[in-house]
């Protein structure tokens, strides 16, 4: 269109001379591109727009910082889906729904589905690790008192936010990728199951490499036992849930 509007012929139609016309073509277009870097230019500033090194910041935040706070978001839906719809239904267009984003920003951080769907397990196994880490060194040195207050962490937040104690127990048998971040989630707990145990029960704890094999019976004992809490085919209240597994961590990790 803008040729039509520049020539004043119609479309598909050179008036006067060709070579005069291409030159033309070229000292218009040249002046156009110009002018409209140079309006970009303006617009940028106008935006507040500035480059820091390499990186490009908007608004103060830098791509590497948005790229960031994008894939959260996308972790984020995949744990609420994962609860919600079940392997099948976590699928790449509808995380991207459930995020508010587009395809594009799904393949800047995920290959495919199985990567997202990873790393929702993860967040969710890191939470757990941390809300039990951080309620045992709040809580008194007192071996009962610390085993009730890391259960009780885990158990409260299972209770409070049933979609990720469903993506931790339930959902994370869907597929073989999701199987395979299972396995190694439960090791990775009976690690720290094994080590807070010789911390916790000191010298009336088993040798490491029982504490770490006790570590595994716990907890993918326990994780059964929540995923049946969760899907309502045991009914415990929480403080029964919580002494069931205090009991537990004490029965197999304390020298008789």
């Amino acid at each position: 269109m803008w040729w039509n509007d520049s020539c004043g012929a119609p479309r598909g139609h050179l008036t006067g001379n060709p070579v005069s016309f291409g030159v033309t073509w070229i000292t218009v277009n040249r002046r156009s591109t110009a002018h409209d870097a140079r309006g970009l230019g303006a617009h940028e500033v106008r935006q507040d727009e500035h480059v820091s090194g390499a990186e490009r910041s908007y608004g103060g935040r830098s791509a590497t910082e948005r790229a960031a706070t994008r894939r959260a978001q996308l972790v984020a839906a995949t744990v609420e889906l994962l609860a919600r719809e079940g392997e099948s239904g976590t699928t790449m267009t509808a995380i991207c729904a459930e995020a508010g984003l587009t395809e594009r920003y799904f393949y800047e951080s995920f290959a495919h589905r199985d990567e997202a769907m990873v790393a929702a397990l993860d967040a969710v196994a890191s939470e757990i690790t941390d809300v039990a880490l951080a309620a045992i060194a709040a809580s008194a040195p007192d071996p009962r008192a610390q085993v009730t207050a890391a259960i009780t962490a885990v158990v409260d937040l299972f209770g409070d936010a049933p979609t990720k104690g469903r993506v931790a127990v339930v959902e994370s048998t869907g597929n073989a990728a999701l199987r395979a971040r299972r396995r190694q989630a439960l090791a990775d707990f009976a690690d720290l199951v094994g080590d807070q145990a010789q911390h916790i029960f000191g010298g009336a704890a088993w040798p490491a490499q029982r504490t770490r094999l006790n570590g595994l019976l716990f907890a993918a004992g326990f994780a059964e036992v929540l995923a049946s809490w969760l899907t309502g085919a045991v009914t415990l209240s929480r403080q029964e849930l919580v002494e069931l597994g205090s009991d537990l961590i004490h029965a197999v990790q304390q020298r008789p």
